[in-house]
């Protein structure tokens, strides 16, 4: 590619990690959109074409595709990591675009309007958490600093990307713990948009953030249960389980899948793992 006069390529002189690769590659581009794609990703042949319609409208700031696991029959983790894609686009991702905020346009895969990029791009820069310069969570971040400035964010569930997923649960558990640390800290920094959103976003944004930690709550105190009472916390145990197959179901008969029923095996995942 770096014979090929139609690329320019940036080599940086040391690691300066994803943000400012971004930033140097954006500052230096041209055209009206940026493709943004992780290093693991392959796109399906169609994916511009899909994602330049919807940026089509000059409101629109963002459009993330939808993300499949490219090693997915590699081993039972990635089968589940792949149906948690899915569930990620195409249920939190697709009701949220029906409101025009998609609260995460997902790196391996998303266009950008660069006019928009330019207006943010140091207040992207230069965030700090802590003290210091932060060195996780860019797409959340980019996609909440897009929401206030007036932007809308969309999903286009017709373009695929297919990004490489962790195959083992300690990289698994470290990519997950990233994530989590960046939801709930830019959930804080966007509760001032959530008034100008529609109600249901406000609700699908609470919901992510306190769920885990009532099913937490839920968890400690069963086990505090069994080890003072001697008695097993059935009802809340049945809870979960119910919960989990009624999901399940019904995304297998959304998907018109059953290897969706074998989703439930995340739970847990979930409650022993993640939580």
């Amino acid at each position: 590619f770096a014979r090929d006069p139609r690329f320019n390529i940036l080599l940086l002189p040391q690691n300066v990690g994803k943000r400012k690769a971004q930033i140097a590659a954006i500052r230096r581009s041209a055209g009206d959109m940026v493709l943004n794609v992780d290093s693991d990703t392959i796109l399906a042949s169609d994916v511009i074409r899909k994602l330049v319609p919807k940026m089509q409208d000059a409101a629109v700031g963002a459009a993330m595709g939808q993300l499949t696991a490219r090693n997915r029959n590699d081993s039972w983790l990635t089968r589940l990591i792949d149906m948690e894609y899915w569930l990620a686009c195409n249920e939190e991702r697709a009701a949220q675009a029906r409101f025009g905020a998609v609260m995460c346009c997902c790196g391996p895969c998303v266009m950008y309007r660069r006019s928009a990029l330019a207006s943010l791009l140091d207040q992207y820069e230069s965030q700090y958490f802590r003290g210091k310069p932060s060195d996780f969570g860019e797409d959340r971040h980019l996609t909440i600093l897009m929401l206030k400035a007036g932007f809308r964010t969309e999903y286009v569930p017709s373009a695929i990307a297919a990004t490489v997923v962790p195959n083992k649960l300690g990289p698994y558990l470290r990519q997950q713990l990233r994530w989590a640390r960046s939801t709930f800290r830019d959930t804080l920094l966007g509760l001032r948009l959530l008034p100008n959103l529609n109600r249901f976003l406000t609700l699908d944004v609470v919901g992510q953030n306190l769920g885990p930690l009532l099913l937490a709550l839920s968890v400690l105190t069963g086990l505090a249960q069994l080890a003072l009472t001697g008695t097993a916390p059935w009802l809340a145990a049945l809870m979960i389980v119910a919960m989990t197959m009624i999901r399940c179901s019904v995304v297998a008969l959304r998907a018109r899948q059953l290897r969706f029923l074998g989703f439930s095996l995340h739970t847990f995942i979930n409650i022993f793992l993640l939580l």
